[in-house]
């Protein structure tokens, strides 16, 4: 794929938990995205936004570029509209996903309809699948493409070292999905560019 052709990915943190692992997966996903050389990569890191949990009254869907947010939000709101396509790195916290992310989700609309959104997962023995159950649900009503091929890294605290997941079958797993996110993120940039999402 030639450099006009790369897609801009937002790899976002889902947890801003003190002591979080986060960080790490996202650092070697962004690496194996940067690798694959579909990609331009850039990280979303919730812990250094400001993410309020209330709300304004007025819908994001019907607010457009109106919609009150605040001032520390701005680089959030940026990486969001410039993204092609998203992987989201999450925890599993009791059988669900971070409050930080579904506030950084709720904050937005527009940002995400008619782009894919694929999965990274980490936890304990579930591997993080019941955080990604949950937001596969929520992206479909955001109008996002949720890409199948995830991928879960169940007790990661064992399953990782000096950065990278043990399992030597990861990057191709990896591959996989970023093959897909690529795919869909052409489709969806060029559907885009023919005609706006009726969202």
């Amino acid at each position: 794929m030639g450099m006009d052709n790369k897609h801009t990915l937002a790899v976002i943190i889902g947890s801003v938990r003190e002591g979080r692992f986060g960080p790490v997966v996202a650092s070697w996903v962004a690496d194996q995205a940067r690798a694959h050389g579909g990609f331009d990569v850039n990280v979303v890191d919730l812990a250094q936004m400001e993410i309020p949990l209330a709300l304004p009254a007025a819908s994001p869907k019907f607010a457009g570029e109106n919609y009150p947010r605040p001032a520390g939000m701005a680089a959030l709101t940026s990486a969001l509209d410039g993204a092609d396509a998203f992987v989201v790195v999450t925890p599993e916290y009791n059988h669900s996903y971070p409050a930080s992310l579904k506030a950084a989700v709720d904050w937005h609309f527009n940002q995400w309809a008619a782009k894919p959104v694929a999965f990274v997962s980490y936890g304990g023995a579930a591997g993080g699948r019941h955080a990604v159950l949950h937001l596969e649900n929520v992206f479909a009503e955001l109008h996002a493409v949720t890409i199948r091929d995830g991928l879960a890294f169940p007790n990661y605290y064992t399953a990782w070292q000096d950065g990278r997941p043990l399992d030597p079958e990861a990057p191709g797993y990896a591959k996989a999905l970023l093959d897909q996110l690529a795919w869909w993120a052409g489709a969806l940039r060029s559907a885009r560019e023919i005609a706006p999402y009726p969202a």
